[in-house]
């Protein structure tokens, strides 16, 4: 399907996506039918220890579908892709595993995500995490830069998935993993576009 999307048709998926998740910025309780925030934290299994790191100011925004980093270890000195990173819960915990002589890069579309996972992160004693606005389809990073990448409910989102995998691919090193948290439709897709658009967001 996402071949056959207009650019209107995209530019009405992304214009979606970042009214809701420029809400989401500001508190992700209400937002979703699943447990967010600290209870979503929690209900997830993520290190108890890493939490309480975590600023109070970043928990309130969390609105992950799942736990990357059940998914495999991140190693000493890694360096961690978190494509989709909204605020930032999970590339800073990417910081905080792979520690100092590792680095965690965030990628999102939404500028007032990125806003609060940088507000965040000045809260916090880590040097090595960086935030890019960024789309999936199109990564600012060289080829073979990433030893992991994670997503956490972000490439259901992203309009042209393949071309977001293929992305991925390319700037992970030979060897390395993708570790991804998502979404998958259990049922028909709806039939008509119009449809399938208005539900992409919601």
């Amino acid at each position: 399907m996402e071949n056959s999307l207009s650019r209107k048709d995209r530019h009405r998926i992304e214009t979606g996506i970042r009214d809701k998740y420029a809400k989401v910025a500001a508190g992700a309780q209400g937002h979703f039918d699943y447990p967010v925030g600290r209870s979503g934290l929690e209900a997830l299994g993520y290190d108890p220890v890493l939490i309480e790191k975590l600023p109070e100011i970043l928990i309130d925004s969390y609105c992950g579908v799942g736990n990357p980093f059940s998914l495999g270890p991140l190693n000493k000195a890694d360096a961690v892709l978190d494509i989709g990173c909204g605020t930032g819960v999970d590339t800073i915990i990417a910081a905080m595993i792979t520690g100092p002589s590792g680095k965690s890069a965030g990628v999102d579309i939404v500028e007032e995500m990125l806003q609060k996972a940088k507000a965040g992160l000045k809260l916090m004693d880590l040097e090595n995490v960086a935030f890019y606005k960024a789309s999936g389809e199109k990564l600012p990073f060289e080829n073979n830069s990433f030893d992991v990448i994670i997503s956490n409910g972000a490439i259901n989102l992203v309009p042209d998935k393949y071309k977001a995998v293929k992305e991925a691919a390319r700037v992970l090193k030979s060897g390395g993993r993708f570790m991804a948290a998502d979404q998958v439709l259990s049922g028909e897709l709806p039939k008509d576009l119009n449809d399938r658009i208005e539900s992409w967001f919601h």
